[in-house]
């Protein structure tokens, strides 16, 4: 059963991630051009801003999956009942405490965001920054019982929760910009959505599940091994909420609410990128736990790093190809040519940001093994080194100049170190790695020269010549990947389901 719901996940996931792509390419241009520059980058502005609250989690969310594998593998249901009551009561407190701070920040929305408002772009701000705020601690209390379902392995149920929600988002929020509401409407519409999505997760968990939660004999012990454990997960959350926020929070202060629109386009793509891979990964987060608690075998988990690697490269690699030959036109057709800048931003966040996405699994082998200090460390001294690096970037190169350090930090600290401490720490042949992916070379470099070759011959400033030159470029690439990159068990995940069907 297990692996039939690894698939459905998968499987799910990607139709997901297929339907937020989608929607982004039809619904973020009408957006854009509904709400202007100005009010989306102040949008994406105090998002950044409010984002820095979740770090009130400080880790617990990464500690369930394994303390959980811990007591599924001795059969013990009254210590999963326990930590589950502790979980919930911790994430009960943070999202007191999230509501708290987010009310400080309200009130202080000035000081924090600068004197470049304008009094309505200020009022505006607070009232964006109080929704989210309410949506941020009913996602803190969300996340208990989402583990929990993830712990059980139900990616079937969890999936579909995410595309349903992924498809709604759009056709609610959509009607309501026409209407006049502006970016007061797409918060709500997340926050109601966040909220729908917690009471599904509650009664799926208590229905299904049959969730049990035990209030009584906190586990004072357990509670200070857990932040133990966690401490340096929340350095890593730090790391990566500075990498990827505060170069808009810097624009806002430096340079104002349209060069932060700039970036933001970015790193919305980005952000779409980064889902690709995750949505692969997330899935075998259990599974690298439980092989961790039984057997620790080094061998078996590059194994399966690699093999995880090389499907989220395949998929990755179309992308950002693709990007790279086509980003250019796509971006002046989808956003608007007042978005030039967003292509070269984009080179910069998606190009280094491969590395640790095709890797990504290692960070869950990481914890399940306890190893994770080293990088959380490692990355807060980088990112910090980033935040000085972009201000002097960005007196020197503007909006382009912000993405410049981020892309610094994740070469060094991802490219370089990580993969050191792979290696040489927890145990991961990193030289198998890439070998497994150098052998897509070939079959990628023939796709890349076809799809300069269709740069050139198609007018791509249009759409339509754009689209027919895209999809020429992804089925030269699907042919040449199946043919000369794939190996028998790659070929295997897509022949099989085929035949079934063409049996059935």
């Amino acid at each position: 059963m297990r692996i039939n719901q690894l698939k459905a996940g998968v499987i799910l996931s990607y139709a997901t991630q297929t339907i937020h792509i989608l929607t982004g390419l039809i619904y973020t241009p009408i957006m854009l051009r509904l709400l202007g520059q100005s009010e989306y980058g102040l949008y994406q502005l105090v998002y950044s801003v409010i984002s820095y609250l979740s770090l009130l989690s400080l880790g617990f969310g990464s500690a369930y999956m394994r303390f959980y594998s811990r007591y599924k593998v001795d059969d013990d249901e009254n210590g999963i009942a326990q930590l589950n009551g502790m979980f919930f009561v911790i994430f009960s407190v943070i999202a007191v405490v999230c509501l708290i701070c987010g009310g400080v920040l309200v009130l202080n929305a000035k000081v924090i965001l600068g004197n470049g408002l304008t009094e309505n772009e200020l009022y505006k701000a607070r009232i964006l920054m109080a929704i989210m705020v309410v949506s941020l601690a009913c996602s803190f209390i969300k996340s208990v019982f989402s583990s929990i379902v993830i712990a059980h392995e139900q990616f079937f149920f969890q999936r579909v929760v995410e595309f349903l929600s992924m498809l709604l988002n759009p056709f609610l929020t959509l009607p309501l910009l026409i209407m006049g509401f502006g970016s007061v409407a797409m918060v709500t519409v997340s926050a109601a959505l966040t909220f729908a999505s917690l009471i599904i997760n509650i009664f799926y968990c208590k229905r299904k599940l049959k969730t049990k939660f035990i209030f009584k004999s906190f586990n004072f012990a357990l509670l200070k091994e857990m932040w133990i454990f966690t401490a340096f997960i929340f350095v890593g959350d730090v790391v990566n909420q500075i990498n990827w926020s505060v170069d808009k929070f810097l624009l806002g202060r430096m340079s104002g609410t349209i060069a932060v629109a700039v970036y933001g386009v970015a790193g919305q793509l980005n952000s779409m990128y980064m889902s690709l891979s995750t949505s692969v990964s997330s899935v075998f987060t259990p599974r690298v736990n439980l092989m961790v608690a039984k057997e620790n075998n080094n061998e078996k988990l590059t194994e399966l790093f690699s093999r995880v690697g090389r499907i989220q490269f395949m998929i990755l690699a179309l992308v950002i190809s693709g990007y790279v030959i086509f980003g250019r036109s796509f971006i002046h057709i989808w956003a608007g040519e007042e978005y030039g800048d967003s292509y070269r931003i984009g080179l910069f966040l998606l190009l280094p940001v491969t590395i640790p996405l095709i890797q990504n699994l290692g960070i869950q082998i990481q914890m399940a093994k306890n190893m994770h200090k080293f990088r959380s460390v490692t990355y807060l001294v980088i990112a910090v080194s980033n935040v000085f690096l972009s201000i002097w970037c960005i007196n020197k190169w503007g909006t382009v100049g912000a993405a410049i350090g981020t892309a610094v930090s994740l070469i060094l600290g991802n490219g370089i170190l990580m993969n050191w401490y792979y290696y040489k720490k927890v145990g991961i042949n990193v030289l198998y790695f890439w070998k497994q992916i150098i052998k897509f070379a070939p079959s990628i470099t023939i796709a890349v020269i076809f799809g300069v070759i269709i740069n050139k011959i198609f007018d791509t400033s249009t759409l339509i010549y754009l689209a027919v030159a895209i999809a020429l470029y992804c089925l030269v690439y699907a042919v040449s990947i199946y043919f000369m990159g794939m190996n028998r068990s790659e070929k295997d995940l897509i022949k099989k389901p085929l035949e079934k069907i063409f049996t059935r």
